[in-house]
């Protein structure tokens, strides 16, 4: 019956697994050129996957196959967000690779697997069940990179990606093999007491802890770990780009929880100085960088990396109000990164990305619709009040000035108001300049349709923050 059990908890990834090795082997013997079975078959698993997260979620604490899994309310919550965006993205990206004429069973595939590594990520009460989750991530993402095997530029985005990617992993299994020298076990539930025990070593296990830490701050692309992140937007396709910027963010939030906070609470001194360096570091760099870019996909890959810095203050902060504060960052920032990327798409033509600033010139006279949700986005990027940006940043804020670190939420104040320039440039370029030229907008009616429900969703959390607040909260009380 214990068995039984074990694999019930395990329900939602069993079969999203199941799901995408049957897609592989659909997808290889069709003879559809667009893929439609393989995109529909895609959507179907992760809606079963969402109805059986949300059927077996019960709100209890329960852990499986000795300890390794993990099921408790943030995991259900996170798991609910990532197949939901994941149903998002796989729409944006199917109109993307159908205009540009080169549609890929692989791509569902392959994001299919991503979504499962993040998904055990979340779940994740064991370092090696986190290594496991992290590298079916990361090779995914790897291939997902590499796919236009026609452009030189994401070729050579997918190698620096991959080598830098091998580093930080084998930097982070090294961190882990010192640390279970140490302690002698892997277990999450056991290596705060165990540290608690050998207190004797805390220069160790330090050292150990910061390898971890690289691990982690390079999947979030934290200064300064983060030298992949502006070629790998760049270089990579629109499609691809925008679930890189998304639901991996979510999955490094995840990991940042299991590790550092139920695995190294202990040592919490240590790595809130280590965080708050990469935060204000990601904060400056990122903004001040974002400001001369002239590819939307260079800067968006800059705007990640402060908004980053915005997402750890949360977790510096230290307290059950702090991390949910940083729960709600990541999924609202995932939000606006998918709508900022989905109006690239919308703009984009057969052969033509759309991925300079100058080719947003304008956009109030060629739809007033989507400048207007664009304008949402961009505020909400901003942190312009009263969209969503400006609670999730004024969340985590609150939580740092109340654990006393009055100078860093200082710092992000002066950064944020920095950053604030390049996302009302964006705004200024599509109201007040006039474009070169003005095609007409090539979207399907259901594209049009979902990226219309991503501004207006994005605004409707600005106007009511407290629901989604009240669910971070719940989650990880």
């Amino acid at each position: 019956m214990a068995q039984i059990s074990n694999m019930m908890l395990l329900l939602p990834e069993i079969i999203l697994l199941g799901f995408a090795c049957l897609i592989l082997v659909v997808d290889t013997f069709s003879t559809d050129p667009d893929h439609r079975i393989t995109y529909v078959l895609s959507q179907l698993a992760l809606v079963i996957t969402i109805s059986l997260v949300f059927y077996l979620h019960t709100g209890a604490t329960a852990l499986a196959f000795g300890d390794v899994f993990i099921s408790d309310p943030m995991s259900s919550a996170l798991k609910a967000m990532i197949a939901l965006y994941g149903l998002v993205l796989f729409l944006y990206s199917f109109e993307y690779l159908t205009k540009q004429g080169w549609v890929k069973g692989e791509y569902f595939v392959l994001g299919l697997f991503a979504i499962l590594g993040t998904m055990v990520l979340v779940s994740a009460y064991s370092m090696i069940t986190v290594y496991l989750g992290l590298e079916l991530l990361s090779l995914s993402l790897y291939a997902m990179v590499a796919m236009n095997r026609d452009s030189a530029s994401a070729s050579e985005a997918a190698m620096k990606y991959f080598v830098l990617g091998a580093l930080a992993s084998g930097m982070l299994l090294y961190g882990i093999s010192i640390l279970y020298g140490i302690t002698g076990t892997f277990q999450l539930n056991e290596l705060n007491q165990q540290i608690l025990q050998h207190s004797e070593q805390t220069g160790l296990l330090v050292f150990a802890m910061v390898f971890i830490i690289v691990g982690i701050a390079f999947k979030l692309g934290a200064v300064p770990f983060h030298m992949w992140v502006p070629d790998v937007y760049q270089g990579a396709p629109t499609a691809v780009t925008m679930f890189v910027g998304s639901i991996p963010k979510i999955a490094a939030f995840a990991m940042a929880m299991r590790l550092l906070v139920n695995g190294l609470e202990p040592l919490m001194t240590n790595w809130q100085t280590i965080l708050i360096i990469l935060a204000v570091l990601s904060m400056g760099i990122g903004n001040i960088t974002a400001i001369a870019q002239s590819n939307i996909k260079r800067l968006l890959a800059y705007s990640t990396i402060a908004h980053i810095g915005f997402l750890l203050l949360g977790i510096i902060a230290g307290s059950q109000q702090g991390y949910a504060a940083s729960m709600f960052y990541v999924i609202t920032y995932a939000l606006m990164s998918m709508g900022a990327f989905g109006v690239v798409i919308l703009l984009s033509r057969k052969d033509f990305e759309s991925d300079l600033l100058e080719d947003l010139k304008g956009l109030s006279d060629r739809n007033p619709w989507f400048a207007f949700i664009m304008l949402i986005l961009m505020f909400s990027l901003a942190g312009v009040p009263p969209f969503v940006g400006f609670w999730a940043k004024w969340f985590v804020l609150k939580e740092l000035v109340a654990s006393g670190f009055i100078w860093v939420a200082a710092a992000a104040v002066f950064f944020a108001i920095i950053g604030a320039f390049y996302y009302l440039r964006i705004i200024k370029l599509m109201y007040f300049d006039k474009a070169d030229e003005t095609p007409a907008l090539e979207a399907t009616a259901q594209m049009q349709v979902v990226l219309s429900l991503n501004g207006i969703a994005l605004l409707i959390i600005g106007l009511s923050p407290g629901l989604l607040m009240a669910l971070c909260l719940s989650s990880l009380l």
